[in-house]
């Protein structure tokens, strides 16, 4: 089911477009990745979606309503600028916040204390927030955010501050979350999060959507027909075969007996314009097997990061 359905929303500040018609959804229990360069329009969308400003037009559905203020208290939002009172304590900040998002003072309490034990944090309580590192800040702005158990949760930049050991415990309660059926919206530029995360993506640049997709599928779009490839050479390899695929190939390796490298199927058949992929690519594992045994063969996908600048580059080429 569509959670979320935008419908060409469309955002405009005097002369400065900051959504410009855009269509997307947005599937339930699914986690979304919001992509874009400083200033593509992510921010203006999270606004909208939130209501704090709204489309000049267009449409925002939310489980099949037309989005509206009833609404609001089903959205938790981390933004990438933290807000805390800093001269409050910890548990009095944390009480008010879960209050502030409807929860009676018993249910928050109960609460606070599962997440406080669960993050292993029980000691902050009586601290002030000035004194809290800004790894400390995030974990508690990111219990008062999923506190009141939203269907859909608004995470900005949710690494920002924490080390990897950190930022694994993030990683894992969001996964939890999904697995509790919570619909995710993650806006980063870690494009190695979106790979571990995200299930489908949405890129806006110039605020259009240039790209949108599940990341396994777009992966597999933009792949280049780049193979990494390790052979066992046989004793009696043809010294030319061996230096021709060297030549034509990347990061190269030759130990003991062992031959491997990294290489264009394209880059090397260049001059085959009339023979198709799949072609050339049986005539280079043909060539390998001449050489010795092949030990491995796999196609090396490009990465999110990869996509997401190949895509931006082009959109600025345009």
């Amino acid at each position: 089911m569509e959670l979320i359905v935008v419908d060409k929303v469309r955002k405009q500040y005097q002369d400065f477009v900051a959504l410009n018609d855009v269509s997307f959804s947005i599937k339930e229990g699914t986690i979304f990745g919001l992509l874009g360069p400083n200033g593509a329009g992510k921010s203006t969308f999270i606004r909208t979606l939130t209501q704090i400003t709204s489309p000049d037009s267009g449409t925002i559905y939310f489980n099949g309503e037309k989005i509206n203020r009833k609404h609001i208290s089903q959205i938790g939002y981390l933004p990438e600028e933290r807000g805390l009172y800093k001269k409050m304590k910890v548990g009095e900040q944390a009480l008010y916040l879960a209050q502030l998002k409807g929860l009676d003072k018993k249910t928050a309490m109960e609460e606070l204390k599962y997440w406080f034990n669960k993050f292993e944090i029980t000691s902050w309580w009586h601290k002030k927030v000035e004194e809290l590192s800004k790894g400390m800040a995030q974990k508690l702005q990111f219990i008062t955010t999923v506190i009141h158990k939203p269907k859909v949760l608004i995470f900005d930049e949710p690494f920002s501050g924490f080390d990897p050991v950190n930022v694994n415990i993030l990683k894992k309660e969001i996964l939890e979350l999904q697995n509790q059926g919570t619909t995710i919206i993650f806006s980063t530029h870690n494009m190695a999060s979106v790979e571990e995360l995200c299930d489908k993506i949405v890129l806006i640049n110039h605020a259009n959507i240039v790209l949108q997709g599940k990341v396994h599928e777009l992966k597999k779009q933009y792949r280049k027909n780049i193979f990494q490839f390790e052979i066992e050479l046989f004793d009696d390899s043809d010294k030319s075969s061996l230096e021709k695929i060297s030549n034509g190939a990347r990061k190269v390796t030759v130990d003991d007996n062992y031959f491997s490298g990294l290489i264009s199927v394209d880059e090397y058949y260049q001059n085959l314009d009339n023979i198709s992929k799949s072609e050339k690519n049986n005539m280079l594992i043909n060539e390998l097997m001449k050489l010795g045994n092949i030990v491995s063969y796999n196609e090396v996908l490009p990465t999110m990061n990869d996509i997401f600048i190949q895509t931006v580059e082009e959109t600025i080429d345009k």
